[in-house]
């Protein structure tokens, strides 16, 4: 008897995508409001989301911008940060279909987000027309609550603004929480970025933000590779 094959469609991805596009248009509607506190331009800042795509490296990224820090500075910090992208698209090249070419596969790097990227992992052979599909609302929903909160947050007064700034804390909070109860590796790579973080603004208070992401995320990384390497198949 034969096997049907699961619909591929530009319509079924943007099915699927719906409730990651709605869950995108609150956490960059916080981005946006934090984009606000720093004085710059509300559009700017549906730009910066519209090439992004990255909730952790945009946080961070603007960051260490508000704080001044250098050129060099930001490069590394939204490499590291964003440096699981590469690990996904490596991951997900070896479902395409064959038939993609260089340019579309360019397209589908652009749209490779932590969400997107388990959606189309869901298919035995990933078309292009599926994966934009994926892409198209995600995509508007990052961006266009990016653009509200920066727009709702130019004319919010300062204590709005502040109170409004809990949602970062809470979005991250969010993230780690979950795996966390369940993995011990998690808990300690947590627990390393988070003493590190706290030490270095101990001992080392002028060190700008961004190279204390850095070292954070460094240390952390090497505790969870050293004492937590991953299982060979």
């Amino acid at each position: 008897m034969p096997t049907l094959e699961v619909p591929s469609t530009f319509r079924m991805g943007a099915r699927l995508s719906i409730p990651v596009a709605l869950g995108y248009f609150v956490i960059s509607f916080a981005f946006g409001l934090y984009w606000a506190q720093g004085g710059l331009p509300p559009v700017a800042s549906a730009v910066v989301s519209a090439t992004n795509l990255s909730s952790s490296g945009q946080f961070a990224g603007l960051n260490v911008f508000l704080a001044g820090g250098a050129a060099v500075e930001l490069a590394l910090t939204t490499v590291l940060v964003n440096l699981r992208y590469v690990l996904m698209s490596f991951s997900l090249g070896q479902r395409l279909d064959p038939s993609i070419g260089t340019l579309r596969r360019l397209a589908i790097g652009y749209g490779i987000t932590d969400e997107i990227y388990a959606l189309a992992m869901t298919r035995p052979v990933v078309r292009f027309r599926f994966f934009l599909g994926l892409t198209v609302l995600p995509v508007l929903g990052w961006t266009g609550g990016t653009l509200a909160g920066a727009l709702v947050g130019d004319v919010l007064p300062a204590s709005v603004q502040s109170a409004a700034g809990i949602l970062l804390y809470a979005m991250f909070i969010a993230i780690v929480l979950p795996p966390s109860r369940s993995s011990t590796a998690v808990q300690a790579v947590i627990a390393t970025a988070a003493a590190a973080g706290v030490l270095l603004a101990v001992v080392a208070p002028g060190l700008a933000p961004g190279w204390r992401i850095i070292v954070a995320a460094v240390a952390a990384s090497a505790v969870g590779a050293t004492f937590f390497p991953a299982e060979r198949p």
